[in-house]
């Protein structure tokens, strides 16, 4: 069986790692170019998008925002901001409407900074930030700019101290620095109790399946079923189509592609400071380019089926 380009949106379940799925997936649909687009913590459940053959190469291109379904438990911090590290100390919660704790959570809404977890994979010296933690190192990060597009209050346990959230954000946001500072700003501790991510780089929960699903499609005869075109994955995107067999040509030998301004400015939703997607007349993608400063060529930057 020929495997398909493409994307698989996998749900996937607690205490299996991101590097696991792809080793899984590799194994059943028979391919080494399999990729995850960026890491799921082993105790995080739900959306990891993993490109198949040629689509690994369009994984930079994928919309970077991310939305989560957490429970923030307060009262309790420890060592790796989620319950499942070694508590290092515990604090009451206050009394609080769920009015009052909504507005608490405005200073977490918009453009923020927030330190990174020390178990987390930031690099410290060529060295992931959780190595220099397990062994005890004392260290310091950095504050980081993330940005929380959303961020919805689902439900407050005054009694068990738990705050239910959606939070939809920027690459690089940890969920489990947002639970310890928000035990910070209401004079408790907190840390993530559990975490489900909902949507990831453009994909939902909808359209995920199982790593078992493709074990009962394939013993049943195809695999290809569930694996979403590459093209599919870069609607976000402008498309410039090459309209004769010239341009293809052209672009497939990786040479630039002189372009009729006008054909932008017919196209109120086409962004040409951005990367550009380029199709033929068959809708077949051809790869990704970008327009020269001048806007006259579109020059090359990833080719397929290139000559």
């Amino acid at each position: 069986m020929e495997t398909k380009d493409g994307f698989l949106v996998i749900n996937k379940d607690k205490g299996c790692t991101s590097h696991d799925c792809v080793k899984q997936i590799r194994k059943l649909l028979n391919t080494k170019k399999v990729g995850h687009t960026g890491t799921l913590d082993p105790e995080v459940i739900g959306t990891l998008p993993i490109a198949i053959g040629s689509a690994t190469r369009f994984i930079q291109y994928l919309p970077q925002g991310k939305t989560y379904i957490g429970q923030i438990k307060l009262g309790i911090r420890t060592n790796t901001d989620d319950i499942h590290g070694e508590i290092i100390n515990q604090k009451s919660w206050p009394q609080i409407s769920d009015e009052k704790l909504d507005q608490y959570l405005n200073r977490f809404r918009g453009i923020i900074k927030q330190i990174p977890p020390k178990v987390s994979s930031v690099h410290i010296n060529g060295e992931r930030a959780y190595k220099k933690s397990f062994r005890n190192e004392f260290f310091e990060l950095a504050p980081r700019e993330v940005k929380i597009d959303e961020l919805i209050l689902i439900k407050w346990d005054q009694i068990k101290g738990i705050i239910e959230l959606k939070i939809t954000c920027s690459a690089g946001t940890y969920i489990r620095a947002i639970a310890r500072d928000i035990g910070e700003i209401l004079n408790s501790e907190g840390c993530l109790l559990q975490l489900k991510r909902i949507s990831a780089c453009g994909f939902d929960e909808q359209n995920s399946i199982k790593i078992s699903d493709i074990e009962k499609e394939k013993r049943g005869g195809d695999s290809k079923n569930f694996i979403i075109p590459t093209i599919s994955a870069l609607n976000h995107i402008s498309t410039f189509v090459l309209s004769h067999e010239e341009q293809v040509n052209f672009w497939q030998t990786g040479r630039a592609i002189k372009i009729d301004i006008n054909y932008f400015k017919e196209s109120k939703s086409f962004d040409y400071k951005k990367p550009i997607k380029v199709i033929d007349k068959k809708q077949t993608l051809l790869g990704i380019g970008f327009l020269n400063k001048d806007q006259i060529n579109l020059n090359p930057k990833l080719v397929l089926n290139a000559r």
